[in-house]
């Protein structure tokens, strides 16, 4: 683990870079079911790796130079998975080690919403080291998902990296708290991070564990988890307190809470159906939320740290894109413009936008 004194930050390069990550790339084995035909595997996953793909997803062609991050890949890295990362024509730094095991997951799912992960291979995660090293800790916008502790570790890693470029602005970090983390025993720990971020992003049942809580979802109770939100605001979220917590509250959308206006909440793309089921093009939720703080990460780096409605906008779109398949969107040029998954990300962001603007609510406050 880095310390602050450990960080060799003098001669460092410094990319311009709206976006990176601390998440790992992750070669993923899913299982829907029991049998051999209910799985797949040497599927392109990884918290980072869906991150990336919702910041991606907003930046076409050159701008896709903007989003910096790093893969470590091992010696049984398919070449089909290398050449799908080359092409999506990001700052991609990719570090051989044949000496080891590329990291990989296992999957299941199951009724409702139940999902089992664990590692197969030893996991290799990235430290601010890595960042400075290829010259990322100057983002604009920084993916974090990990436990309290360790938010408080690369925070201030990275604060002390800086220390040398004052004249560059401190990177906008959006942290995702680790499931496992998210219990009574780290409340406070979780409270002391939040002056270093800049968005908090749980989802439901996660923010719910910080309090003890029962998740409030199941029992069709918003309102508990806008209660919840709000004790965290009222704690203050960045220096200033001028951060947000973005909720994502699966088939209830998400809750965007700061104390620049009042909580808002947003409606998911893909609603469930009229009985509550998913939604039949959701076909599989993982990287969804990861595409989610990567879509939203990228609006606050362009579009303005305080416009935290709008990005959760994005990083709603940026979900649906993640979720309509097994793996990864797929990309391709038609006349010359990006498709992703046959759609134009401008025109499904447009069509969001009217719809949320029928439901009363702005994007732009």
């Amino acid at each position: 683990m880095d310390t602050p004194d450990s960080i060799s930050q003098w001669n460092a390069p410094a990319k311009n870079v709206d976006f990176t990550t601390f998440g790992m790339f992750i070669i993923d084995e899913i299982h829907f079911g029991e049998g051999k035909d209910d799985m797949v595997d040497n599927i392109i996953g990884g918290a980072g790796t869906y991150g990336v793909i919702g910041a991606r997803l907003f930046s076409p062609g050159p701008r896709a130079k903007a989003i910096g991050w790093i893969v470590d890949a091992g010696n049984d890295f398919p070449e089909e998975i290398r050449q799908d990362l080359i092409g999506l024509g990001t700052d991609l730094t990719l570090r051989e080690d044949q000496g080891r095991r590329t990291t990989r997951g296992w999957n299941k799912y199951g009724p409702g919403d139940y999902r089992a992960f664990k590692y197969l291979t030893p996991k290799k995660r990235l430290e601010v080291n890595d960042l400075v090293e290829e010259g990322l800790f100057t983002a604009k916008t920084i993916h974090l998902i990990c436990t309290p502790v360790r938010a408080d570790n690369v925070c201030s890693g990275l604060y002390k990296a800086l220390q040398d470029r004052l004249l560059r602005p401190i990177p906008l970090v959006i942290w995702e708290p680790v499931p496992d983390s998210c219990h009574p025993a780290h409340r406070m720990e979780m409270y002391k991070v939040l002056e270093m971020v800049h968005i908090i992003s749980p989802n439901h049942d996660e923010l719910a564990g910080y309090y003890g809580v029962e998740d409030p979802l199941d029992k069709n109770n918003p309102d508990t988890t806008e209660s919840l939100a709000g004790k965290i605001v009222a704690a203050g979220i960045g220096k200033q307190g001028n951060g947000a917590i973005v909720v994502r509250a699966g088939k209830l959308g998400c809750l965007v809470g700061c104390r620049k206006h009042a909580p808002i909440w947003l409606p998911p793309y893909y609603p469930p159906t009229e009985v509550g089921g998913n939604n039949p093009k959701v076909i599989d939720p993982t990287g969804g939320g990861n595409a989610f703080i990567g879509g939203m990460s990228i609006s606050i780096a362009r579009n303005g740290s305080a416009k935290f409605v709008l990005a959760a906008a994005m990083g709603t779109v940026a979900a649906s894109f993640a979720i309509e398949q097994v793996g990864m969107p797929k990309l391709e040029m038609v006349n010359g413009e990006e498709r992703w998954n046959e759609v134009r990300v401008k025109e499904r962001m447009e069509e969001y936008r009217k719809r949320v603007e029928e439901l009363g609510i702005s994007l732009d406050v």
